[in-house]
């Protein structure tokens, strides 16, 4: 029963970043480490994702944008690296409680920026990708910091889906190559890691349906209920530890 409960959960999970192109982590995470503990739930949860972020960038794959992709990921992939090595050093918990903060910030930040017509310049780009990227290794999900960041850069839905994926999935699987590399990975975890991606991609596909039908103040009201989700869990895991 517990491993339908995962299933259901992760299709619905798969639909609500399908829509607002992060969630999964937020929602999938605790009951991963109910079921497999904490510390292994991280890299199932990255090969997961990689799968998850897979079906997103063949979605909307006529819409990534591969200039934002390639100056994000120039810095964010090595950096990814270094963040996941340094996990198995450090206590996550006060990097979380600064995240978790910063999420609530960047809800009045994100809409200063668009009124102001505020865009990231292709500097700020690289720049944010080593700092996303280290935190990426580090945490267990950046996804809605990296929203902001391409939404800012200009990109808006198929596109900031597509472009966010793409770079997702790149963060994501030098993360899980590390892991590997570490000793972490074995055939338990990662048949549990392609069992649970499989649940996000089928609910990333019902996800692109909702989409198509949104208009830009949903997508955008959608975005900002996300980043207070994302900054709500973090910090009640922070505060209940």
């Amino acid at each position: 029963m517990l491993y339908i409960l995962l299933a259901f959960i992760g299709i619905i999970s798969g639909m609500i970043s399908g829509v607002v192109g992060t969630g999964s982590s937020i929602i999938l995470l605790p009951i991963l480490a109910y079921i497999f503990g904490a510390k292994l739930a991280v890299p199932i949860m990255a090969i997961a994702s990689i799968m998850g972020n897979i079906s997103r960038v063949v979605i909307w794959r006529k819409e990534l944008n591969y200039k934002a992709f390639c100056l994000f990921a120039s810095l964010g992939i090595p950096c990814t690296i270094l963040g996941a090595k340094t996990l198995w050093m450090i206590s996550p918990k006060l990097s979380s409680l600064f995240i978790g903060l910063f999420f609530l910030l960047l809800i009045p930040l994100r809409h200063w920026a668009k009124k102001n017509h505020y865009q990231l310049k292709n500097w700020h780009m690289v720049i944010a990708g080593g700092i996303l990227g280290y935190l990426t290794g580090v945490v267990f999900s950046t996804g809605p910091l990296l929203l902001p960041v391409f939404s800012s850069y200009g990109l808006s839905k198929g596109a900031l889906l597509a472009t966010e994926a793409a770079t997702s999935f790149a963060m994501y699987l030098s993360k899980s190559f590390t892991f590997g590399a570490l000793g972490v990975l074995d055939f338990k975890i990662l048949i549990s890691g392609i069992l649970v991606g499989l649940t996000l991609m089928i609910g990333n596909y019902i996800g692109k349906v909702f989409v198509l039908k949104m208009s830009e103040r949903t997508f955008n009201l959608m975005l900002d209920a996300m980043l207070l989700l994302a900054a709500c869990s973090m910090l009640i895991e922070v505060f209940m530890h």
